[in-house]
């Protein structure tokens, strides 16, 4: 095999590759192998079919073919390995010039990683938004503590937004009851408009046993997008009754003997989540000061493969929840070609930060031990609700244990450039990774504790 490459962009090569016949001579004989298994002759046994059996039934032109089908991706990698490139993507192939007994001529196309000139991370210096605490965020926090320790109480009086009320609900169209559109003894928070359009109107200013009707938009079965009138009676009113604020609730909602020592951990909570905040917010700043300053391109096929790997991924989830594309677009009032653009401009930025985090990796020789990956694996499995082994043996099925890789040692990369950048607040002060290693360390013990 002869192989040269030539440079198309600092992203992407052309490699020409020329391969004698006589070294197509096994995959040649392995495709006979594979199309004699699957052809049956009388008078032999399958699996034994001569190959000038095959060539007259099935087709030398089908042999040739299958042979550098296999050809080809070998050939493509012990040119990369003798060029010694770094291949991003999928290499785009045309074939240009094989006849049966000739040697075969191809071409490759592939995007490849960037030589990038790397800034010293000590010398990024960025500036995140102060840390500030409302006392109005920890009445909130201690609010919906207190939501979930509420309880109902039945009253002699009309509904008010707030209240629960068990209602009956009969839907008709043009006089005809809707199938399915019937309902006795629901549970409803008033106001919080969970059922239909409309309903929460209708049942203000309602008192237990007392009706009315109101008009909706159906949405779905038989009579989807006509108008239904629905009959809507309510059966028992009941307010939602608060516990006070105080330090017996305190006691009955936390481990806290105080109120003032639950006011105190939600404000540690409050400023952990805000340390975290950011955190992450200096690195996204300190990567978009990386990459500009790496002059860091963005291989044009990987983009457009990470752009159809995202939309499909949409459209996917989408479907879980009994959704398609196009209502989605409706319902943000995008088109396809604004959400493509979309799709361009975040899989540009992500596979910029990949290329250089990747290069980082190489710089700093960054390595990702047995455990690290280990760790990775248990803690993508438990999010996906499967046992470790097999979520590994589907990734190494899917061909994605090497992506996975990736991840640590370009999270490694990062934790490691992030230790070098400065971070400041908008007052000056200096803002330091502690909290992210600890919310690290809690997620680490989670792991195990689970």
């Amino acid at each position: 095999m002869k192989s040269t490459v030539e440079t198309l962009s600092p992203t992407r090569v052309r490699l020409a590759i020329e391969v004698p016949f006589v070294e197509l001579e096994p995959s040649l004989k392995k495709a006979y192998r594979e199309i004699g298994q699957q052809v049956q002759v009388p008078g032999f046994r399958r699996g034994k079919v001569p190959a000038a059996v095959i060539d007259q039934r099935v087709g030398r032109g089908a042999v040739l073919n299958e042979a550098v089908q296999e050809a080809i991706p070998q050939n493509i990698l012990a040119a990369v390995r003798e060029h010694d490139l770094k291949t991003l993507g999928r290499p785009e192939v045309e074939i240009t010039e094989f006849n049966d007994g000739d040697s075969l001529n191809f071409t490759a196309e592939v995007d490849v990683r960037p030589e990038l000139t790397l800034p010293d991370p000590a010398t990024i210096e960025v500036t995140v938004d102060e840390l500030q605490i409302d006392d109005s965020e920890i009445d909130e926090q201690v609010k919906s503590l207190r939501e979930r320790f509420a309880t109902l109480k039945t009253v002699e009086r009309a509904a008010q937004e707030g209240d629960f009320v068990q209602i009956d609900l009969n839907a008709t169209v043009d006089g005809e009851d809707v199938p399915g559109g019937s309902a006795t003894n629901l549970s409803h928070e008033v106001g919080s408009k969970q059922l239909l359009p409309g309903l929460d109107e209708a049942v203000v200013g309602l008192a237990a046993n007392e009706s009315a009707t109101f008009t909706t938009q159906l949405v779905g079965g038989d009579f989807a997008g006509k108008d239904a009138e629905v009959a809507v009676t309510v059966r028992t009113v009941k307010e939602k009754e608060l516990p006070e604020l105080n330090d017996e609730f305190a006691q009955m909602a936390s481990e806290f003997d105080t109120l003032e020592e639950l006011r105190g951990d939600v404000r540690e909570r409050i400023t952990k989540g805000k340390r975290v905040e950011q955190i992450y917010a200096a690195r996204d700043k300190a990567l978009e000061q990386l990459v500009a300053a790496a002059e860091v391109p963005a291989p044009e096929g990987v983009v457009s493969e990470e752009v159809a790997s995202r939309k499909q991924a949409m459209v996917d989830q989408l479907e879980r929840i009994g959704a398609s594309l196009e209502e989605y677009l409706a319902a943000e009032e995008k088109t396809e070609e604004q959400l493509d653009e979309e799709l361009k401009t975040a899989a540009t930025e992500g596979v910029k930060i990949q290329l250089l985090l990747d290069t980082l990796a190489d710089a700093d020789d960054v390595q990702v031990s047995d455990d690290e990956f280990g760790h990775e694996i248990v803690h993508r499995a438990q999010r996906a609700g499967m046992p470790p082994q097999q979520y590994y043996d589907q990734l190494v099925r899917s061909g994605a244990a090497a992506a996975v890789f990736g991840d640590v040692r370009r999270g490694k990369a990062l934790a490691s450039v992030m230790e070098r950048v400065t971070i400041k607040d908008a007052a000056g002060n200096a803002v330091t990774l502690d909290a992210l290693k600890a919310e690290g360390d809690e997620a680490h013990e989670h792991d195990h504790e689970h």
